[in-house]
């Protein structure tokens, strides 16, 4: 592996300031890695356009064509017309004026590709390619391809053009080298490409079929590599024998289970059945539990909780938030009641002289159920026996922080581990955030909970809005008012803010007509947010205007109006969850969406799917569509294990099912990747990139 090893900078055409340029903006250290970098669109460069038939909405032109007039105009603004017999246009350059000028002699003729646009009424070019005809386009094929770039890759000389003239000379240097990744019944049951062929044909394409052939097998590949790391680390952590063993369920449980005031809905059923099997199997638990907003995911941890308790072990619940924290222990507090477990809460806010006799109680076992914010990974808190450990929205909590409460387990055994989300997760991005996890799925709501009406409206609708909120407030419920941003922004000024819009909403309902108004942003202290926020909770306010932090959370049954000014600036998956916060109480709901007049169309389309469904998962599939996995839910994700160069998520669904399928057959058969046939699969693995830490056990 001589060549593909070596550092970038002793390419022909880079050296060590182009290197150190790439290396920063790019990451990209070594050949290798350069040959990995894939164009992310192509351009056909087999047409030459007649410049009379040009117009400003076409993408690229190439034309050929000769040089009629150059004028300098200054020194850093060059003006050449050509004319290729139906017409004449001009071309604009600013940067390498004096080198293009001495180039571009009158009567030359060259190839020259770029985009049109008009400028004072009249089509140019400005610094389009030029090639000799001799020349021609960088790639035998008709596609060129274009590659990611940055700003100061452009400024420091690292053109379009450059970096295909880079990979034309790494794929010279590298080609032979390039060595088969995947077994060869593997490539010949998913119809795959060999890998040198892909990485040439994706650089530089001989025709558009070539281009599909190379783009599948570099996409299989990557998603196959993705899956073989988490399934193979769920492997070996499911066949250690490190699980505390929970084969009683237990009075408790079915204390709780008998005094319940509905039956369970069938979904609810379904998931305590999974976790139950789980905790009884003698394999450490790790799964992530998805349910709707409402669904009832709160109900199945408590249950889950008294497994734990009725086998002798502590349980503890972890949340995000204070107000979550305390929702959590008034809801669990009702259930525990006809059980006689112990339940406490603990969070920051607990006073010195209250979290004496908490932490005395987990210390010694007298304290069953234990819940909390990260106050409960601190060192201070020691537990007897902790044996389940419920993270809810655990998106919210860092990995170090998670990683604590594993370490909380009695001796060397960990706790079970159950993951909570509210955030409807697309099965695509599911099976590789949380690859190596059990998933189970509430997809079903408790019969009787009303629906949302999602509506959307203008701006011009505010007083008719206003209005209504009034007659709402008149009998007996509460508003939220939700804006995108804290403080105005000079380069959005036309996107609502909480601070103007707490103004304005203090204008519609004064004070001294009886209405009370709280307002809650991310920028005030702890103790500020708590008391705005309990105040609406405790019905004291009577609107709680507010930044996306009432996003998770936040039970307040007797709120049934929820207005997302300036709509358009949420992601799908965001708008709603914040949906999600009313609907919670006996009477009618309503979500108010309320665009700018600026929104545009793809937004707008976004606003109308949220009007027309209330399934979260199929909104978060079209997320995903619309924004890319990134930051999905606007929950700032931490992203993926691996980074993915080619493949998509969002538009990959049935090959990752394929490579995943094919990943799990290799595992079955070979579970340590021991025979001779998957060596080269090891050799894969132990590349960086795939090198992904194991936080199954804890997230």
């Amino acid at each position: 592996m001589g060549e593909l090893k070596n550092d970038i900078q002793f390419l022909p055409g880079v050296g060590p300031k182009r290197a150190a340029l790439i290396k920063r903006e790019l990451g990209i250290n070594t050949l290798d890695e350069l040959l990995h970098f894939y164009p992310f669109r192509y351009i056909d460069r087999s047409t030459i356009v007649p410049i009379s038939s040009i117009s400003p909405d076409v993408a690229y032109v190439q034309i050929k064509a000769r040089v009629v007039s150059r004028n300098l105009i200054n020194i850093k603004h060059l003006s050449v017309i050509v004319d290729d017999g139906t017409g004449t246009l001009e071309l604009v350059f600013f940067k390498g004026v004096k080198w293009t000028w001495e180039r571009l002699e009158p009567g030359r003729e060259f190839i020259f590709f770029g985009k049109p646009q008009l400028f004072n009424g009249k089509l140019n070019i400005v610094h389009p390619e030029v090639d000799a005809p001799q020349d021609g386009p960088l790639s035998k094929g008709v596609l060129t391809g274009v590659y990611p770039s940055t700003e100061k890759l452009k400024s420091g000389g690292i053109t379009g053009k450059v970096m295909c003239k880079l990979q034309s000379s790494a794929l010279a240097l590298c080609l032979q080298e390039i060595g088969e990744t995947l077994p060869e019944p593997i490539i010949r049951t998913h119809g795959l490409c060999p890998l040198p062929y892909a990485i040439k044909n994706i650089h530089f394409p001989d025709d558009m079929r070539a281009l599909e052939l190379a783009t599948r097998r570099l996409k299989f590949e990557e998603l196959f590599f993705l899956q073989l790391s988490l399934l193979k680390q769920r492997y070996v952590r499911s066949s250690a024998e490190n699980g505390i063993p929970m084969p009683r369920v237990g009075a408790a449980f079915h204390a709780c289970y008998n005094a319940l005031p509905y039956a369970l809905t069938g979904a609810q059923q379904r998931v305590i059945k999974e976790i139950r099997a789980d905790l009884s199997s003698g394999h450490q638990m790790n799964r992530l539990l998805q349910g709707d907003v409402g669904s009832g995911k709160t109900m199945v941890a408590v249950l889950s909780c008294l497994i734990a308790v009725g086998n002798g072990y502590q349980a503890c619940i972890m949340a995000p938030t204070e107000v979550l924290a305390q929702q959590h222990f008034a809801n669990i507090q009702k259930y525990l009641a006809p059980t006689g477990v112990s339940c406490a809460l603990l969070t920051g806010s607990t006073s010195r002289k209250d979290r004496r006799p908490l932490l005395a109680g987990l210390a010694s076992g007298t304290l069953d159920i234990i819940v909390g914010t990260h106050a409960l990974i601190e060192d201070t808190v020691q537990y007897h026996a902790l044996g389940l450990a419920v993270i809810d929205e655990q998106h919210r909590f860092g990995v170090d922080q998670r990683a604590s409460l594993w370490n909380k387990g009695k001796g060397s055994v960990p706790p079970h581990i159950l993951v909570m989300t509210a955030t409807p997760i697309p099965r695509t991005l599911a099976m590789t955030l949380y690859g190596d996890l059990d998933v189970s799925v509430i997809d079903e709501m408790p019969p009787g909970r009303k629906p949302v009406q999602t509506m959307l409206i203008g701006e011009n609708r505010l007083p008719a809005m206003y209005r209504f909120i009034r007659e709402q407030i008149a009998l007996g419920r509460q508003a939220f008012v939700v804006y995108p941003m804290i403080f105005i922004n000079e380069k959005m000024e036309d996107v609502s803010n909480v601070e103007q819009g707490y103004e304005d909403i203090l204008r519609a309902f004064p004070l001294e007509e009886g209405y009370k108004v709280a307002i809650v942003h991310g920028q005030q202290n702890t103790e500020t947010k708590a008391f705005n926020m309990q105040a609406f909770v405790e019905g004291r306010a009577n609107i709680l205007v507010s930044t996306t932090v009432i996003e998770v959370g936040v039970d307040v049954p007797n709120a049934s109006v929820m207005v997302i000014m300036s709509a358009q600036r949420f992601g799908l998956s965001q708008l709603h969850q914040l949906r999600g916060r009313v609907g919670r109480g006996a009477e009618k709901s309503y979500c108010i969406l309320v665009r700018d007049p600026k929104t545009g169309a793809e937004a707008l389309r976004r606003l109308e799917l949220m009007c027309s469904t209330e399934d979260g998962f199929e909104i978060a599939e079209q997320d995903m569509k619309m924004r890319g996995p990134g930051d999905l839910e606007g929950t700032q994700q931490s992203g993926l294990p691996v980074t993915l160069n080619i493949a998509s998520l969002a538009k990959d669904g049935l090959l990752l099912e394929e490579a995943r399928h094919c990943a799990q057959g290799v595992l079955d058969k070979d579970p340590g990747l021991e025979q001779p046939q998957n060596a080269s699969l090891v050799r894969e693995l132990r590349k960086d990139k795939y090198n992904i830490k194991d936080y199954s056990n804890i997230s």
